[in-house]
């Protein structure tokens, strides 16, 4: 749900119109293909003064607030739900520069979805003028897992330091103290590889957002935290060198030794579809697969 969801009135229509996306009117595409969700009517472009909205009739009892908590809460409805909203906004971004919008954005009626569009006319082209021609790619950096070191000696007890028991207490300290900065090294060493990575694509951005840290690396098997959760507004013609620059980044010892970095895209702009122009806020999360 988002917050351009409208309030229950006491008269429900048996329909809500579903917005997938918002492009210029006179760029609004032909959806024959897009199937959106299983239980809606046919995916089509709804005009809405210079703007024009990508929207399917579902029906209100499926996708009403109650409704959607339960489906939701389900990971394999969610993963379908989302999936099936992804599907259309992927095609339409594909075929014309569009804003996504956030998943199960409904409104109560055509006109209601006009009036909300309206009031946001010069907002939409802003971020339709920022977007144009550009892609988003998402980027996470992740610590390399390292081996756990032998378990050491147990310390002695007892003695003073004079004892061969205390020299042996004094150096498994010291052990221990050794252990710990290097394993400080080692974490400094990761998080200055992530914000080199970050600092070599902005450059290559029209903007870019730090997202959500996830965790730890599902790769590693748990292992090796996140330390880089990023989205970059690419320009479509700008890809190749940021290839590049990922390649010489994995290639780089003081980089590719230390973390590994982990690449989607290109996606529609879902973590630039708000107009917020900081750089480095942090944005909720795409629908699945995105960013």
């Amino acid at each position: 749900m988002t917050e351009l969801t409208e309030p229950a009135t006491s008269a429900e229509p048996s329909t809500a119109t579903y917005v997938f996306a918002v492009c210029r009117a006179t760029d609004a595409p032909a959806l024959a293909t897009a199937r959106g969700h299983g239980d809606g009517g046919e995916v089509r472009a709804l005009p809405a003064g210079t703007l024009a909205a990508v929207v399917q009739e579902v029906p209100t009892a499926a996708h009403d607030e109650e409704a959607l908590r339960r489906r939701l809460s389900e990971r394999t409805e969610l993963e379908r739900y989302a999936r099936a909203h992804h599907e259309v906004v992927a095609a339409v971004c594909e075929a014309v520069t569009a804003v996504p919008l956030p998943l199960a954005t409904l409104y109560r009626g055509e006109e209601r979805a006009r009036r909300a569009l309206a009031e946001r006319e010069a907002r939409f082209h802003r971020i339709l003028d920022r977007v144009e021609g550009c892609a988003e790619w998402g980027v996470k950096v992740w610590a390399l897992a390292r081996p756990s070191a032998p378990g050491g000696p147990e310390p002695a007890t007892g003695g003073d330091d004079e004892s061969p028991a205390g020299s042996s207490g004094r150096a498994y300290l010291e052990r221990l103290r050794g252990r710990q900065r290097a394993r400080e090294a080692r974490q400094h060493a990761a998080w200055t590889a992530a914000e080199r990575v970050d600092a070599a694509l902005r450059p290559l951005a029209v903007a870019s957002r730090r997202l959500r840290a996830q965790g730890q690396d599902p790769a590693q098997g748990g292992s090796g935290n996140q330390l880089l959760n990023a989205a970059y507004l690419v320009r479509r013609d700008g890809a190749a060198a940021l290839a590049t620059a990922l390649r010489a980044l994995n290639d780089a010892p003081d980089t590719g030794d230390q973390v590994r970095i982990e690449v989607t895209g290109p996606w529609a702009p879902y973590s630039f579809a708000d107009g917020t122009d900081a750089a480095d806020e942090t944005h909720t999360e795409a629908p699945d697969g995105a960013g």
